[in-house]
């Protein structure tokens, strides 16, 4: 065999001696075998019956395990027949911990898989290097992990909502079947973290589960998962989660020895592999949100202080989308059982967790479930948002810096003209934000009817700035202060976020939060009852995650801790001001990207000596759409201060980059065709030197970063708005259509049961209902699968037929219940509340008795009879002794009043006021 032809399995084996090494492994020869002085040892070449196995694992002087070495390029799937037949038949002279022996490893240096024999079906999976001698020692005495699991007891439901017991089951079904990925799907707002950390603490109590990492898409959410964890009850224990298991959140990049359970946004595990310092603003901007520009995915290299079995289990909250690309290696860097948790899965989602979901519970059955509350959708269409304007020359307009929002107001010299797309960004027209915040302001008493206070309210801006436009607006057209709406972003100064977060969910003020995506995804603020989009939203995903602020459910009581006169929540509103509910969605963005680091801060990073290719790329595409934006006088300015074009700044750093110009300049500076890796490597500091060496100069990033912030918009201080329409849109009417016909089918399934529908289906005209009756309908129709209240049928019914009297109402109580019911029936033709049903029938009551036949004080009596009726449906002689009949004598006085006729009276009020 020739020198070239033992070269790819020569390499092959250099790639794995370094791997081992770097794992803590000792490589011995053969000949020169010692297997005592190190806790692992491998050995080259050791010979066992079958053959020479390539490598020869002991730890702590036993054999364990083997490696089968093959060259670079080599499909491994075919090679464990070899790597099994060197871990049988051990020969004498040896210790070895069992025969065959544990361990199996088949490795090209880059690519490398392992099986624990021990399972009862042995399933190779990939791993990104090996474990580390301690590891496979640990192992040995706990038993494999799918050994482990196997061993799981049954789950016993508890506290535990059908569907985080339906999601633990398949789940660990999945996890028993040896899968390596599992992805579970939940609507948001049904309780996912807190069924992982039911799972978590199943695994680490009953799997002996060393570690688990738990990925959320920011450093907030992080803070939230934690409480989570502290709030968990243990089954049968008493104490909290955190008093039993040590549960760290990552702010930093050291991961203690003690964390049972460590929360981390991607971006800080990354910091943390690479042993880099990370800029804590990157975990602060959801990945929905993130500034991407062009570049490849993160990379990583062995850490031998995280070594690649840190973690048993890896769960990913939302399972983030860059996870299938920019950020994919680091999840594979953990030899760990990957557990997605997501509401909103993508095809990327499903793929990358090998379409193994486990469990699907959508919103439509959260809904269904009483888990989650549906919406109604409240469109409001503008002549300048949907059409843009045009602004003749020669009015006066002002512009204002982004940055420091100066204003000063100028002429114009030509026409402005503006598309919608314009808005908020280039341009701001005031009166198109104040048109729609006023018009939403104006049609709070039908939306929100008979309502004093405003309904906790989230409207989504397109940045910071324009955030801050809203927020003045709003408190200028609902003629509040300052307490009243707020802005809630990372750049929001004074409070911190954090707290105004809390404030929002807590207590009254402020009733108006104005957000960009601090609030959009994973924060949970149940009093919460309008959405309201001033931005478009092209992801179907973070769209869908947006949606989820509003489908928490809240209980009377605690909604009404915040908006007093709330009476419940059965469904949030969606105001869109953008057409965002129409918009074409898609399932993903380009996934070739990269989180975005802050413009200055990458320059800094420069100067201060970062120079990788990674980041020699971001910034020059970075500059690169800055020529695309800035204008012609920004340019000149960059250039004079560079003393170079604008274009050459971005080519020097991508040329420093780019492998091939750095081969081509190597060629050139020391003459060669071929020349060495050294001399690439001179090239390439060359190259790097020429484009990095302008960032040095204090004064060139003075005025680059200066010039960035130079962003100009105008203020279309002239144009006035205007309403082209405003109301609930046709998905609305779809979901009232939904309503009603869940109504219909309670009424089907349920009318040989119920009494009261007994009474209305199958009894004449005068049968009397009573308030039992009526509250068993109510009772039956709040629970699954129907979850209706009376206020959510009438509201639909409002939505759909003219026939009803009093449309929208917030004020439905238990006793219009009949009404409906009488409606749905067709025994009348309209639905009119039930209180003034009662007020026709009691007059016509009066007129066939002759009210004239009545003393003034029994026509008060009467009234008042009338009144308990219409709230309560009936009433008995008991209820003369409660308020307001006890202020009046109460039953004694009755008597005196009616004489012997009251009991015929109150029999013949309840019949002809209530009759079926």
């Amino acid at each position: 065999m020739t020198d070239r032809e033992l070269k790819p399995e020569q390499e092959a084996r250099e790639e794995i001696d370094e791997l081992l090494q770097s794992a803590g492994w000792e490589i011995q020869d053969f000949s020169d075998i010692d297997v005592t002085p190190s806790t692992g040892v491998a050995v080259r070449e050791f010979p066992v019956e079958t053959g020479d196995a390539d490598y020869l694992l002991f730890v702590e002087g036993q054999a364990v395990g083997v490696i089968e070495a093959k060259p670079v390029g080599t499909t491994l799937s075919g090679v464990e027949a070899q790597s099994q037949k060197y871990i049988e038949g051990f020969p004498e002279g040896y210790e070895y911990v069992a025969d065959p022996l544990p361990f199996a490893y088949e490795s090209t240096g880059t690519q490398t898989f392992v099986r624990d024999t021990r399972e009862e079906d042995p399933k190779p999976r990939r791993v990104f290097a090996f474990h580390q001698p301690e590891t496979l020692s640990r192992w040995l005495r706990k038993g494999s992990l799918q050994f482990r699991l196997n061993q799981l007891p049954g789950l016993e439901q508890g506290r535990l909502r059908d569907c985080q017991y339906e999601a633990i089951q398949g789940l660990e079904s999945s996890l028993q079947r040896g899968d390596q990925r599992a992805l579970v799907q939940m609507a948001t707002g049904s309780g996912k973290t807190y069924m992982a950390a039911m799972e978590a603490y199943r695994l680490i109590k009953h799997v002996d589960a060393d570690r688990i990492l738990f990925l959320v898409d920011r450093k907030s959410l992080g803070r939230q998962t934690k409480k989570e964890f502290q709030q968990f009850p243990v089954p049968g224990d008493g104490r909290k989660f955190t008093e039993l298991y040590n549960v760290q959140h990552l702010t930093s990049n050291a991961i203690d020895d003690v964390s049972k359970v460590c929360i981390s946004t991607i971006q800080r595990m990354y910091s943390i592999l690479k042993d880099e310092e990370l800029d804590e603003e990157a975990e602060e901007i959801s990945d929905y949100e993130a500034d991407y520009d062009e570049e490849t995915p993160k990379t990583v290299s062995y850490n031998p202080d995280v070594p690649i079995e840190t973690f048993d289990f890896i769960i990913t909250d939302e399972s983030h989308r860059s996870i299938y690309n920019l950020w994919r290696q680091v999840l594979e860097y953990f030899d760990a059982r990957l557990i997605g948790l997501t509401a909103t899965p993508a095809k990327e989602t499903f793929a990358f967790f090998n379409q193994n979901l486990v469990t699907e519970y959508p919103h439509q059955r959260a809904v269904a479930d009483g888990v989650n509350v549906g919406y109604d959708v409240f469109r409001i269409q503008t002549r300048i948002s949907e059409r843009g304007e045009e602004v003749e020359s020669g009015h006066i307009v002002d512009e204002r810096d982004k940055r420091t929002r100066d204003r000063q107001w100028k002429e114009l010299d030509d026409d402005l003209r503006y598309d919608p797309s314009d808005l908020d960004k280039d341009i701001v027209a005031e009166d198109q934000i104040r048109t729609i915040i006023r018009t939403y302001r104006d049609n709070l008493d039908t939306l929100f009817p008979d309502r004093e206070h405003v309904p906790k309210t989230l409207i989504f801006a397109k940045d910071d700035s324009h955030a801050e436009d809203i927020t003045r607006i709003v408190r200028d057209v609902f003629g509040k202060g300052s307490d009243f709406c707020k802005k809630i972003t990372y750049k929001t100064t004074g409070k911190d976020p954090e707290d105004l977060i809390s404030e929002f969910r807590n207590s009254y003020n402020p009733r108006i939060a104005v957000s960009v995506d601090m609030v959009s995804t994973g924060v949970d603020i149940k009093p919460l009852e309008v959405l309201m989009f001033m931005r478009n939203v092209s992801s179907r995903t973070y769209f869908e995650q947006m949606k989820g602020r509003g489908t928490r459910t809240i209980s009377k009581d605690d909604i009404q801790s915040v908006t007093p006169d709330a009476i419940g929540k059965d469904h949030f509103l969606i105001v869109d001001a953008v057409g965002v509910c129409q918009s074409d969605k898609t399932d993903s963005h380009s996934m070739n990207r990269s989180r975005s680091t802050p413009f200055d801060t990458l320059v800094e990073e420069v100067a201060d000596g970062k120079r990788d290719d990674n980041t020699l790329e971001t910034l020059a595409s970075r500059l690169a759409r800055r020529q695309n934006r800035w204008t012609p006088g920004q340019i000149e300015e960059v250039e004079d201060a560079a003393d170079r074009e604008f274009r050459g700044l971005i080519n020097d750093l991508l040329d420093a980059a780019d492998p091939d110009e750095q081969e081509t300049r190597a060629k050139e500076t020391f003459d060669t065709e071929n020349p060495t890796d050294d001399q690439i490597q001179a090239a390439r500091d060359e190259l790097i030197q020429k484009a990095c060496e302008i960032y040095e100069d204090k004064e060139f990033r003075e005025t680059l970063l200066i010039v960035d912030e130079q962003q100009k918009q105008i203020i279309d201080t002239v144009s006035k708005d205007e309403v082209i329409s405003a109301e609930l849109d046709e998905q609305a009417k779809e979901q009232a259509e939904a309503v009603v016909n869940t109504f219909e089918e309670f009424l089907n399934e349920n009318k040989d049961e119920i009494t009261a529908l007994q009474v209305l289906y199958n009894q004449p005209y005068g049968e009397e209902l009573s308030y039992e009756d009526i509250k068993e309908v109510s009772e039956k129709l709040e629970k699954p699968p129907y979850n209706l209240t009376p206020s959510r049928i009438w509201n639909a019914y409002a939505q759909l037929d003219e026939a009803v009297v009093d449309s929208k109402r917030s004020d439905v109580v238990l006793a219009d219940l009949i009404s409906i019911l009488r409606y749905e029936l067709e025994r009348t033709e309209r639905l009119e509340p039930f209180s003034q049903t009662i007020d026709e029938q009691f007059e016509s009551w009066l007129d066939d008795q002759g009210r004239e036949n009545f003393t003034e004080e029994q026509l008060e009596w009467l009234r008042m009879i009338k009144d308990h009726i219409s709230a309560s449906v009936e009433i008995s002689m008991d209820d003369f002794q409660t308020v307001p009949f006890n202020r009046r004598g109460g039953i004694m006085r009755a008597y005196e009043v009616f004489g012997d006729d009251l009991e015929d009276i109150v029999a013949d009020l309840n019949q002809e006021l209530v009759s079926a």
